[in-house]
């Protein structure tokens, strides 16, 4: 049996064995927060303890951008960091090939400790440490999760010790495809945009664009990392692989400060739904359909872009003058 399919550069002959083989390289794997919630339990808290140490160490960014992790060719990285001499950097990074933490140096040090199943929340801080403590990199960070369970000390977290490679390596691959449609998505904007990153505290990978006009005060009440978040107006994409609230991976935009009506705005594909989110609508695209669609970097490109014209319509923002096309 053979199929014709269209290239590059027109229509090639190709036989079963290849098509199956295209069909695979291009399918999405699925990732049922079930199988695996444990793993991403630890490895979230795992995240927090990086991203605390970035939080600590590198100079403070507008909307907290200075602490976020970033999708690399190998996993996540939190990008370089300054150590306590003239030039010097170093950098924290995932490797989800070889299934490593490593510590890097601009001196070309390399350090590192095996992601596996049974390594705890404990043992991953103090494995982490001793090895900061050997590149005479100090630092200190509040030793509790943000936001976020057991409200105990990273150190004292041993029922957490859950690495189940083949999931880790399967979110993974989800998170290189969708960073790379997000900044895809991100070329067609002129104004102020955050970089693709992962925010630690609630484990999302989001893009977010600002229209350029302040939002409205908050309450003495909110917290700092919100005040600071949302200070000026934003519509903001991101996805997350699930958790105790929403059971399946889903993407997300919502819009700040939200305007009236948003949630008649229409939304593609037609599946994708505006969702309450704390009082207000939020656009909501679940991965387990997304994943079906023969072409899901067009749809999911679609959901971006049907969100960003509800929220920039309705809340007014210069959508003409905001649209970026290449020369």
């Amino acid at each position: 049996m053979v199929k014709f399919i269209k290239g590059q550069f027109g229509f090639c002959r190709i036989g079963l064995l290849s098509l199956i083989l295209i069909v695979m390289i291009h399918c999405l794997p699925a990732l049922p927060l079930s199988s695996w919630e444990n793993t991403k339990k630890t490895l979230h808290l795992y995240f927090q303890i990086v991203g605390k140490i970035a939080l600590k160490l590198k100079p403070p960014k507008n909307h907290w951008w200075h602490i976020t992790l970033h999708v690399t060719a190998t996993g996540l990285s939190t990008f370089s960091m300054p150590m306590d001499k003239i030039g010097g950097l170093f950098e924290i990074n995932f490797d989800f090939i070889r299934h490593q933490l490593q510590v890097r140096t601009c001196e070309g040090e390399i350090r590192s400790f095996e992601l596996m199943d049974g390594l705890s929340v404990a043992a991953f801080k103090k494995n982490l440490f001793r090895i900061l403590s050997a590149l005479d990199i100090d630092v200190e960070i509040i030793d509790k999760p943000y936001d976020l369970e057991p409200k105990k000390p990273f150190g004292e977290i041993e029922e957490f010790h859950f690495y189940d490679k083949a999931a880790v390596k399967d979110y993974w691959t989800i998170l290189r495809w969708v960073d790379s449609v997000f900044v895809d998505f991100s070329g067609g904007f002129y104004g102020k945009q955050c970089p693709v990153h992962l925010y630690w505290h609630h484990m999302d990978l989001a893009v977010t664009r600002f229209s350029g006009k302040k939002g409205p005060e908050m309450d003495a009440s909110a917290k700092a990392p919100d005040k600071d978040a949302y200070s000026h107006e934003v519509i903001s994409f991101g996805f997350w692989a699930g958790d105790d609230v929403v059971r399946e991976p889903a993407f997300y935009s919502y819009t700040y400060p939200s305007p009236e009506g948003i949630d008649k705005e229409k939304l593609i594909p037609d599946y994708a739904e505006w969702v309450d989110s704390n009082g207000s609508p939020m656009a909501f695209l679940s991965y387990n359909k997304l994943q079906k669609e023969d072409d899901p970097n067009q749809v999911l490109l679609s959901f971006l872009n049907s969100a960003y014209n509800a929220g920039a319509k309705r809340a007014g923002w210069d959508i003409e003058g905001l649209n970026y096309k290449p020369f």
